[in-house]
């Protein structure tokens, strides 16, 4: 652990930083998957919106 002394005796302790890489864009399978599961969770959003709907009283 890097510890630095600072004024007045106090020990300050630093988290030891992650190494830094470049992400990779998606491939075309990855993205297709993005897509699916956008579309999957709008229809969940749609069918629970309709849900609330259909059993309360308004309109």
């Amino acid at each position: 652990m890097p510890y630095t002394n600072e004024e007045g005796g106090r020990l300050n302790n630093f988290a030891s930083e992650p190494k830094v890489y470049q992400a990779e864009p998606p491939t075309n399978k990855q993205k297709i998957t993005y897509i699916l599961l956008g579309l999957a969770g709008a229809g969940l959003v749609v069918g629970l919106i309709f849900v609330a709907f259909s059993v309360s009283n308004v309109g």
